[in-house]
């Protein structure tokens, strides 16, 4: 089969899409879990993970909220350790002429990442 020809196995441009944003997922979630945060830094934390995910390429949006109520009663007037339960993400990926957004929110006690979109460019 020529390079030109494709067959079933070949990722299709939204699967390509998707597998992007499970990337920024990974890297936000395995470079910055165990950070430790309290309420009075999640902000500034928050913004530094949405920077550095943002720095790689195709990604077109992120956002974090913290849960600062959760935090504070787990920080019991210090820090806690970030884990996914302290945030709410959206990630917007652009690739292939696709754009996927993919979310991660606390569903019943983990933290579960999961595409909310896929639509063409």
């Amino acid at each position: 089969m020529s390079s030109a020809e494709s067959d079933d196995t070949d990722p299709t441009k939204a699967e390509i899409a998707c597998f992007e944003v499970g990337i920024k997922f990974g890297t936000l979630y395995h470079q910055f879990a165990g950070t430790p945060v309290n309420p009075e830094s999640a902000d500034s934390l928050a913004r530094a993970m949405e920077d550095a995910i943002k720095n790689q390429p195709h990604c077109e949006s992120v956002a974090i909220e913290m849960d600062e109520e959760a935090l504070a009663a787990a920080a019991d007037g210090e820090y806690t350790e970030l884990t996914g339960r302290f945030m709410t993400v959206e990630i917007v990926v652009a690739r292939e002429g696709r754009t996927v957004t993919a979310r991660m929110a606390m569903d019943d006690g983990y933290p579960l990442m999961e595409i909310a979109s896929v639509e063409d460019r």
